[in-house]
């Protein structure tokens, strides 16, 4: 499981932009960021719905429906998480998908406080600021 959070966190999947804020000097909410997708792919991975139902408590559920819908996703999730989702196999199929599957190759994110932009770049986020925004 912990190999499989790693190689997530090393490509711009949906779980990774779930997670990630922005730190530019001054800006009190960096969260979510706005997405500006130039390329988008989908890339199957085993599905391991016990890794799924675990991480579904540590993600903003309605950020991530947002963030798919924007590249074309999540049109078959629900308006929210089930209440016994730890046990419905087709919605853990279905973020599996989401948050595991979908890669933003090349694009732009955006804090949605100040507009600093991001580039993505061969799926990889730089979140590196210049020292303006330290």
């Amino acid at each position: 499981t912990c190999c499989m959070l790693l190689t997530c966190l090393l490509r711009m999947k949906l779980l990774t932009h779930n997670m990630l804020t922005s730190h530019v000097k001054g800006v009190k909410n960096g969260y979510p960021l706005k997405i500006h997708a130039k390329n988008v792919k989908e890339n199957a991975v085993e599905c391991n719905t016990e890794f799924i139902a675990r991480m579904i408590s540590k993600i903003d559920f309605a950020v991530l429906k947002a963030a798919a819908q924007t590249l074309g996703f999540g049109t078959e999730l629900p308006d929210s998480v089930p209440e016994n989702y730890e046990s419905d196999e087709d919605f853990l199929k279905k973020m599996h998908h989401v948050m595991l599957e979908v890669e933003l190759m090349e694009g732009e994110l955006e804090c949605p406080e100040s507009g600093q932009r991001f580039p993505v770049s061969e799926g990889i986020p730089n979140m590196l600021l210049t020292e303006d925004g330290l």
